[in-house]
C-alpha cells in the first residue's frame, strides 16, 4: 500500500513564500538601519565629551551684536528677495513643464519622458552645486544664488505640479471635449481651475523652503544673510552669529505667517 506525501495548496505555498520574503526583507532593512548607525560613527560618548565645548560656544553667542543690526537687516532683505524671485522664476518655468510631464495631458510620450528626466535632474543636483556653478559663471552676489534656487526648485515644483495635474477629475475634460472644445480650451477651463489652488499652496511651501536654502548658499558666496553668517563663523564672531540667527528666525516666522494668510485667502 503506497502513501502519497501531502502537498500544500498553491495559494498556501504562495502565502508562505510571501511571508518568508517579507520577513527576510524586514531583517535586511533592520540590518541596514543598525549598520547605518555604525557607518556614521554615531556615538553618545563622543557627544557627551563635546558637551563642554558646545556649552562654551553657546555662552560666547551672548549677548547678540547690536552694532551689526543694520548690516544684517539689509542682508536679511536680500535673502528674502532671493527666495521670492527664485521661487517665482521656478513656478513660471515649472507650470509648462508640469503639463508636459503629466501623463494625462502630455502631448506625446517622448516629451513626457524628456521633461520628466529634466525635472529629475534639477531635483537631483543640490542647490549648493548649482550655486557653485553660477558663482563661477556670473560672480559673487545674490544673482547666482537666485538662479540656483530657481533651477533647483523646478525639480520639486515640476514634480508636484505634474502629480497634481494627474490627479484631477478627468470628467470635466471629457465634458469639454464633447462640446467641441480644443486642447487649449480644455486646459484653460478643465484643468487650470482644478489645479490652481494646489499650485498656489505648493509654491508657497517652496518659498518657505527657499528661505532656508538661501541661508546655506552663503557658504559659496551666493549673497544674502548666509554670506554674513559664514564670515562671522570663520572669524569667530559668535555674537554676530547670534544676531544673524535671530534675523533668520524672524524671516522664517514672517514668511510662515504670510504663507498661512495667503492660503486662507486664496485656497
Amino acid at each position: 500500500m503506497s502513501t502519497k506525501t501531502p502537498t500544500l495548496p498553491k495559494e498556501t505555498r504562495e502565502r508562505t513564500l510571501g511571508s518568508v520574503l517579507k520577513f527576510v526583507g524586514l531583517l535586511l532593512v533592520l540590518a541596514f538601519f543598525f549598520w547605518s548607525f555604525a557607518a556614521v560613527e554615531f556615538s553618545p560618548i563622543k557627544f557627551a565629551q563635546g558637551t563642554p565645548d558646545l556649552a562654551r560656544l553657546i555662552s560666547d553667542l551672548f549677548p547678540p551684536s547690536l552694532s551689526t543690526i543694520p548690516e544684517v537687516a539689509v542682508a536679511s532683505l536680500e535673502t528674502l528677495q532671493m527666495a521670492l524671485v527664485g521661487t517665482a522664476l521656478a513656478a513660471l518655468m515649472s507650470v509648462p513643464l508640469a503639463f508636459l510631464a503629466a501623463k494625462n495631458v502630455a502631448p506625446n510620450k517622448v516629451l513626457y519622458h524628456v521633461t520628466r528626466a529634466f525635472i529629475v535632474f534639477t531635483r537631483a543636483v543640490p542647490d549648493l552645486v548649482f550655486a557653485l556653478i553660477f558663482v563661477a559663471a556670473v560672480g559673487l552676489g545674490p544673482f547666482p544664488g537666485t538662479l540656483a534656487l530657481a533651477i533647483h526648485s523646478i525639480g520639486m515644483l515640476g514634480k508636484l505640479y505634474a502629480e497634481t495635474i494627474e490627479e484631477i477629475d478627468g470628467g470635466q475634460m471629457e465634458a469639454l471635449k464633447s462640446t467641441g472644445a480644443g486642447p487649449l480650451q480644455v486646459l484653460a477651463f478643465g484643468v487650470v481651475p482644478q489645479v490652481l489652488p494646489s499650485f498656489v499652496g505648493l509654491t508657497l511651501y517652496r518659498w518657505d523652503i527657499n528661505i532656508r536654502s538661501s541661508v546655506v548658499l552663503g557658504l559659496v558666496g551666493a549673497g544674502g544673510i548666509g554670506f554674513l553668517l559664514t564670515n562671522a563663523m570663520r572669524l569667530f564672531q559668535y555674537q554676530e552669529v547670534l544676531t544673524v540667527l535671530i534675523f533668520v528666525f524672524i524671516i522664517v516666522l514672517v514668511v510662515e505667517q504670510t504663507s498661512s494668510y495667503i492660503r486662507e485667502r486664496f485656497i
